[in-house]
């Protein structure tokens, strides 16, 4: 895993599981792999990791079977789009929207490209 230097890499380790929840990696009450393994599957310390899965768990992301391992919490997409969500628009969305009207675009402009895009995908997808 490439790291950058803007954020911590338990961070960046924990937006990587997330993805992976998202994406079906690890689906809702699926097993994550263990502190070991994912430490040597993304070549970090194993204390890093442990980190990233203490940081999901107080999400109520991931929880921990003692003995067993770590598991997806059966809400996890549900909690981590609503993270995200708020992050977006906590931090992300004033430069967003700026950056639109810097270009010109009017509001039906973006609707347009938004739909454009979602559409795009959709086609991808199959």
């Amino acid at each position: 895993m490439d790291f950058n230097e803007n954020k911590p890499i338990y961070l960046q380790i924990t937006d990587g599981i997330m993805d992976d929840i998202l994406s079906g990696v690890y689906p809702p009450e699926g097993r994550l792999p263990s502190v070991r393994e994912y430490a040597a599957k993304v070549e970090v310390n194993a204390n890093t990791v442990m980190r990233s899965y203490d940081w999901l768990q107080q999400q109520s992301i991931i929880f921990n079977k003692r003995g067993i391992g770590f598991f997806v919490m059966a809400e996890a997409t549900k909690k981590i789009l609503e993270m995200r969500k708020e992050i977006f628009f906590k931090e992300e969305a004033s430069y967003f929207f700026g950056r639109l009207s810097s270009f010109g675009l009017s509001p039906e402009d973006v609707s347009s490209l938004y739909s454009k895009y979602i559409s795009d995908s959709k086609q991808t997808i199959k």
